[in-house]
């Protein structure tokens, strides 16, 4: 990847490509999830920090793939039963593809069952090899392979069921002697077959599921075919997303039936679209965001940790960040919240039936009351909150309710001077 981040903590939208695969596992009922870690093991825990159920197990040397497995074992010590080995770098599995395969390896059985798929072109992927009446013999290493051996089109995904105690006793028989100098897992088939023991090769029939991740052109394609099964996961739930190739939404966000998303819109992880909302064109919904029903945001607006009122409408050129805007309200073109102090985020509360006009700051923290009314490019400033129904004009933001009350004030102020004044000039006179 030529980086210095763990492979499997590059993100796949909104989620690192591992807990992709630990979802799936998740999926598929898996009781307990190990995940291995050696290289960068800080940054892959910080990756799956906050997911349920994940235990870690340390490769202190990273000696092959069947001693990675070996460490993977550690913490399942008297476990029996059945063990899935995962890929971190295949990010695009599905927990049914998983469920499909234990329940093949049960059907069957099998002692192993390695999940295989069939290429134009095997490249670099171990082949899975076969005698000639079709029955799996073991599967050879790219590297390894001799020139009918790599002709091979049916290669290895990486991604196995086991028998638990079979398992542990041929990781203990797999030697190095291999091109690199390394303990590969694809040996165990091979060893579990000579022992008598069942092995199959089940082909998942799709190369989606397999495709491995090993540069960053790599990353690129699988969350580009990552992001086109969201949103047909989303229209078939009745989201209308008008250009699915300009439009990209993360894992972990949920978006009600009728809303419509169009052109140029981003949508990260943790985002909730209630019903009948409209989102875009060229419009940011951050983590945080949570849009009621019938809200509309749309050309060039940014929101981040917003709550925005159903109903409520942000068209134009407009930023959201820490704010809670309530039903019914409009917020005008240019519109600023200026959450950020240099120092610390602070939050704006707009409430119900609001109108901001255009151009308006809110600088936080500040509270606009229901029903009131910012004029264009008003400057709202921290802890001066707006009270209900008022409405405030100018640099910095001030009341015209109030001004019309010191209007008249001052007018009555000036009468009760220009009385005195007469009376004074009479009492002269006389």
């Amino acid at each position: 990847m030529k980086s210095d981040r763990p492979k499997v903590a590059f993100d796949v939208c909104g989620w690192p490509m591992v807990r992709h695969v630990v979802e799936a596992a998740r999926g598929a009922r898996a009781q307990r999830i190990v995940v291995v870690v050696g290289h960068g093991r800080e940054q892959i825990e910080r990756a799956l920090a906050g997911v349920p159920g994940v235990e870690f197990a340390v490769q202190r040397e990273q000696k092959g793939t069947a001693d990675a497995v070996k460490a993977g074992m550690r913490p399942l010590k008297g476990f029996e039963g059945t063990v899935l080995v995962l890929c971190g770098d295949v990010p695009l599995v599905r927990e049914q593809t998983l469920r499909d395969l234990v329940t093949t390896h049960h059907r069957r059985k099998a002692t192993v069952s390695v999940l295989s798929v069939t290429l134009p072109d095997g490249g670099a992927y171990g082949r899975v090899l076969r005698d000639a009446a079709g029955a799996f013999t073991s599967i050879r290493e790219a590297r390894d392979c001799d020139a009918e051996q790599l002709a091979v089109r049916e290669i290895n995904s990486g991604l196995y069921a086991f028998d638990a105690n079979a398992l542990r006793s041929a990781l203990r028989a797999v030697r190095a002697s291999n091109a690199q100098g390394e303990y590969y897992l694809t040996d165990v088939p091979a060893i579990l077959l000579r022992r008598g023991e069942r092995a199959f090769a089940v082909d998942c029939g799709t190369q989606d599921e397999v495709l491995g991740v090993n540069t960053l052109a790599q990353l690129a394609e699988a969350a580009s075919r990552m992001r086109l099964r969201i949103l047909e996961e989303l229209m078939v739930a009745g989201v209308e997303i008008t250009d699915p190739s300009s439009t990209f939404v993360d894992r972990d966000v949920r978006i009600g039936r009728g809303t419509r998303i169009l052109p140029c819109s981003v949508i990260e992880r943790g985002v909730v679209v209630g019903e009948h909302c409209e989102v875009g064109p060229f419009t940011h919904l951050r983590p945080g965001t949570v849009m009621h029903d019938r809200a509309e945001v749309g050309n060039f607006v940014e929101t981040k940790k917003a709550i925005v009122g159903a109903g409520t409408k942000a068209k134009h050129l407009t930023y959201l960040g820490d704010v809670e805007i309530g039903a019914s309200t409009n917020i005008g073109c240019g519109t600023i919240t200026a959450n950020y102090d240099g120092k610390n985020k602070h939050r704006t509360v707009i409430e119900e039936d609001v109108h901001i006009g255009s151009g308006t700051v809110l600088v936080a923290p500040v509270r606009i009351g229901r029903g009131a009314t910012t004029g264009a490019g008003a400057i709202v400033t921290a802890g001066n909150d707006v009270a209900p129904g008022d409405v405030v004009i100018g640099v910095p933001a001030r009341s015209l309710r109030e001004r019309a009350k010191k209007r008249a004030a001052d007018s009555e102020a000036t009468r009760t001077t220009g009385r005195r004044t007469k009376r004074t000039t009479q009492r002269r006179q006389r």
